[in-house]
């Protein structure tokens, strides 16, 4: 009897441990296009290279950008994953650490060598980095931690 107890008290704890997805990139450079007074979008900026850290945690349901300032987005919203020729697109819905409103896509590119890419759509400006995904490994932690 204290076998089966025992034996109930480790899968109840094997199965409270959830699998979260951590994926973490290292950006090669970023540009910018901005809306200018007349309400066109402007001509991208040059590439610049950049190196930064981003972090997408679902677990925690959010981006985090570790640029000299750092950038926090919450995700509020997951849309649905896009496959098109060129690659697939995952996009979220997100506030910032101001409290701005703007959506997140992350794109793998098929047509250039799977190559990935952040944008941040705010509504007079776009940052788009260029990234190499570092690790996509699940950490385990304990269910309902943050």
């Amino acid at each position: 009897m204290k076998n089966i107890k025992y034996l109930f008290l480790v899968l109840f704890l094997s199965f409270s441990v959830a699998q979260a997805q951590q994926y973490r990139f290292k950006t090669t450079g970023f540009m910018v296009t901005e809306k200018t007074k007349f309400g066109v979008w402007s001509v991208w900026s040059k590439f610049q290279k950049s190196e930064m850290i981003v972090v997408l945690d679902a677990d925690k349901d959010r981006i985090v950008v570790y640029s000299e300032a750092l950038q926090l987005f919450n995700i509020v919203k997951y849309y649905d994953k896009k496959e098109t020729k060129e690659g697939n697109v995952v996009s979220f819905l997100c506030v910032d650490n101001t409290g701005l409103e703007c959506d997140i896509s992350i794109f793998t590119r098929k047509d250039k060598n799977n190559l990935k890419q952040l944008y941040i759509y705010y509504d007079n400006r776009v940052v788009a980095y260029n990234m190499n995904l570092l690790s996509d490994k699940p950490k385990k932690n304990k269910k309902g931690a943050k």
